[in-house]
């Protein structure tokens, strides 16, 4: 059952896990209405091309105070070794985030459009990066900008912001991050792999048209982004229907679990929940996924359909 509790003045939405530090995982529509705008608040509108936005549609309308940043040519995610979507340099992450006036004492709080467990994925993605950066006062806005517009008399603001640049430093917590080396090792040793891609992809039928080779790392478990979420929408399913699901998938909740998808944005959907909601602070992300593993052929691949 989720509970509720009065963070400055607004509701944070809570899943099981206890916080000490007072930002939680999720915040509601109340607590972005109430604290948008407060001078320890960084409200990052994160739209992009893959839910169809971009900086215009934030400039014509966006949440007071919030400051745009693309998750897609914002500089979040670059092409390493020839994998797309992997984590820049932490120099580089530093600067990104700096610039956008947050500070090591911020409260960020992402939000996504809305559309779908797809575009949620880049509010969970940037939520990640900043928790690898070690950075806890972090939240996502959950519904996206979808659940904040669905009451017209919600407050929009035009035109952009251009915070001052502030100085963030990273303390890397590498137990949030696994890599190839590290599944391998997992394969075979009790760890939990999960792959979060759609079913169609897990079984080999169809695959990321990055991939060199279908199907999915041996013994991993499916548990499809679009479970994740109410009707695959962009606002999170509650903790007890999640455990349904896992259960449901032949996903254990506790113990070492590697999220993988294809190139780590649908895993990121999936670490968060593990992580962030079900409490499993064991959980990892393998940042590389299908597409740096495919393309290794040393590696094995279980595909459970020839085609």
């Amino acid at each position: 059952m989720n509970i509720t509790k009065k963070i400055g003045g607004g509701l944070a939405l809570l899943g099981l896990c206890s916080i000490a530090w007072g930002a939680t995982p999720l915040v509601d529509v109340d607590w972005v209405k109430t604290n948008s705008c407060n001078a320890d608040v960084r409200v990052l509108d994160i739209r992009n091309p893959i839910d169809g936005g971009s900086k215009t549609d934030y400039m014509r309308a966006h949440i007071p105070c919030a400051v745009h940043t693309d998750y897609l040519k914002g500089g979040w995610r670059v092409e390493v070794d020839k994998i797309p979507g992997q984590l820049p340099p932490v120099d580089k992450l530093e600067k990104l985030i700096g610039d956008l006036g947050v500070d090591n004492k911020t409260h960020v709080v992402i939000y996504h459009a809305g559309k779908n467990a797809l575009d949620l994925g880049s509010a969970t993605r940037v939520y990640w990066t900043f928790k690898l950066l070690g950075h806890d006062n972090v939240s996502i806005l959950d519904g996206g900008l979808a659940a904040y517009t669905a009451d017209k008399k919600n407050t929009l603001e035009k035109g952009n912001n251009s915070p001052d640049p502030k100085t963030f430093k990273a303390a890397l917590n590498e137990a949030l991050l696994a890599t190839k080396a590290d599944v391998q090792q997992a394969s075979g040793n009790g760890v939990t792999l999960i792959d979060n891609r759609p079913t169609h992809q897990y079984r080999g039928i169809n695959r990321h048209p990055k991939s060199k080779r279908s199907g999915t790392i041996p013994q991993a478990q499916n548990l499809p982004e679009s479970w994740l979420t109410v009707n695959g929408g962009g606002k999170f399913r509650d903790v007890e229907t999640l455990k349904k699901l896992y259960q449901v998938a032949n996903v254990p909740t506790e113990g070492d679990a590697i999220n993988f998808c294809n190139t780590g944005h649908w895993a990121s959907l999936g670490w968060f929940v593990g992580s962030e909601l079900m409490c499993n602070k064991k959980s990892r992300l393998y940042d590389g996924s299908m597409v740096e593993w495919s393309a290794d052929e040393s590696l094995p691949m279980t595909e459970e359909i020839k085609l």
